[in-house]
């Protein structure tokens, strides 16, 4: 347990405890309440898409005429299912076509959800709900088997790269280039904004803005390019979108069906830097981590976040806390040490005197805390000034660090962070600079191990100390309580205000979600 860094053992695990501690009432919280988005991934797994002539998706207008007419605290699944007997919709149309004729009825007013609702319906959603699961357990079946015929990335880290021009059939031919250039992962930006709609568009789309809207079918087109260029490179090419904002589960649910393979997932960052309700994101984070466990997905967790709002140094501590609670909250929803992709980030400012080794002192910190964990390194985004020769300097010293510390995904940095929406030269210029610190040192991790005593070993035991102090107050108080503090990010919210609060309810006793016991 020691490793380079001789941590102390005992309070490692005492940092664990504490993260439980402080994160078990929010489970309990998660677990006694539903939100719209809950209610509308359950529908989505059961195979309704489409929009109205307005693009308002069908599962909108379904889960809101059931709300209306029902209330949200029972959930909606027995409602539908009822209807859907009831009203014959289609006869020998498909279970997705049904729900979409009876979301269509729903939406003219000519659909009653009242009850009781017997045992066929009920049967019904549990029925849906297994051919939903067995969809997963098929894609996640076919990512591991196209890993075995085209074979994976031949070393750690992962080269991570975004592309992010609004336009699904811009993005693809950059990805696709991106790949041969020897990216390994391909994020996919959302729209500006996107994380604020309480809806998935739908189809393909050419309108984002800094960024693609991420729909189902955009989804869809890109991991079908990938999958031609990883058939072509022999090996397998990972896509990344993101499971945040006031959609979660959907965005979980989606891409469980289109086989991504990560998906950023941090109900924090919707928290702190979109003002949605604390409630509705962790019940929405756990449903879509459910998801993920099962579809074999990767989440990236957000904590790189704090550090553009917090100072990198002095706060360095909340990182690992918000790491201890992210890895307790994914363990409860099912996921796997191998499917958390932890963020921190190399944001200390450079002219800081000796910030190379604050940096590999926090970078080391999480490796040796989360031995097994896929984790995520973001480069350096604050503290680049424009000067593109100083920032591809300092994205050669984050790769470097990352080099060091024996990463796992390594997210690409550009020299003109901050400046423009990168142009395909300046990833190629990147992506060249990750490659030779890469080939130059990318095995020095096992050859580098700090002083004993030194001031690598002691910056990391004074975080975790720090850590550990945090928790202690968080755990004696509650989570809620000290994000509403602005303990997180300097950003205060409370739990009774922001977005998408009235989306959310307490699961009355008549309550039923056909996957419990199908989802981790």
């Amino acid at each position: 347990m020691a490793g380079k860094l001789d941590l102390d053992p005992l309070l490692v695990a005492r940092a664990r405890e504490l993260a439980a501690a402080a994160g078990r009432p929010v489970v309990d919280l998660a677990r006694t309440h539903t939100t719209v988005s809950v209610e509308r991934a359950m529908l989505r797994l059961f195979g309704l898409t489409g929009a109205d002539p307005d693009g308002t998706p069908w599962v909108n207008r379904l889960v809101d005429e059931i709300v209306a007419q029902n209330g949200l605290a029972g959930g909606v699944v027995l409602p539908a299912m009822h209807a859907l007997r009831r009203y014959q919709p289609l006869r020998g149309a498909s279970f997705g076509e049904g729900l979409q004729v009876l979301a269509q009825k729903a939406a003219a007013g000519a659909v009653s959800f009242g009850g009781p609702f017997r045992g066929a319906a009920r049967e019904a959603a549990v029925r849906a709900a297994r051919r939903a699961v067995s969809k997963l357990d098929a894609t996640r079946l076919t990512r591991e088997k196209l890993i075995r015929r085209y074979g994976d990335a031949p070393r750690r880290p992962w080269i991570y790269l975004i592309v992010a021009t609004g336009d699904i059939y811009e993005d693809i031919p950059q990805a696709v280039a991106a790949a041969r250039a020897g990216a390994d992962v391909i994020a996919v930006i959302r729209s500006t904004g996107q994380s604020l709609l309480d809806y998935v568009p739908e189809g393909a789309t050419r309108e984002g803005f800094a960024g693609t809207y991420a729909t189902r079918e955009n989804f869809r087109l890109m991991r079908a390019a990938l999958d031609g260029v990883s058939r072509e490179l022999g090996r397998y090419v990972r896509l990344t979108n993101y499971a945040s904002g006031l959609c979660m589960p959907e965005m979980a649910a989606l891409a469980g069906l289109e086989r991504l393979d990560m998906m950023l997932n941090d109900s924090m960052y919707g928290i702190l830097f979109r003002d949605i309700n604390p409630i509705r994101t962790f019940v929405d984070q756990r449903f879509s981590r459910q998801i993920h466990a099962r579809a074999g997905i990767i989440i990236n967790t957000g904590e790189d976040n704090y550090l553009t709002t917090a100072d990198a140094v002095a706060d360095a501590h909340t990182v690992t806390v918000s790491q201890l609670l992210n890895e307790y909250f994914a363990h409860e929803a099912g996921l796997a040490d191998g499917q958390l992709g932890l963020g921190h980030a190399f944001e200390i400012n450079p002219d800081l005197p000796d910030s190379l080794r604050l940096e590999t002192a926090h970078a080391l910190l999480a490796r040796e805390l989360f031995p097994d964990a896929p984790l995520k390194w973001m480069p350096p985004t604050k503290h680049m000034t424009g000067d593109v020769f100083r920032g591809n300097l300092l994205d050669g010293m984050f790769n470097l660090v990352g080099a060091l510390t024996g990463q796992s995904i390594l997210l690409v940095g550009m020299m003109t962070e901050a400046v423009v929406t990168p142009w395909l030269s300046d990833r190629d210029i990147a992506l060249q600079n990750v490659r030779y610190v890469l080939s130059a040192a990318g095995d020095m991790a096992e050859d580098f191990v700090p002083a004993p005593g030194g001031f690598v070993q002691q910056r990391a035991h004074r975080v975790l100390g720090e850590a550990v102090e945090l928790l202690e107050r968080i755990a004696a108080g509650s989570l809620l309580g000290a994000i509403a503090d602005g303990t997180f990010g300097i950003m205060r919210r409370p739990p009774d205000r922001g977005r998408g609060l009235d989306g959310v309810a307490r699961m009355s006793e008549d309550y039923f979600s056909p996957f419990d016991g199908l989802l981790p």
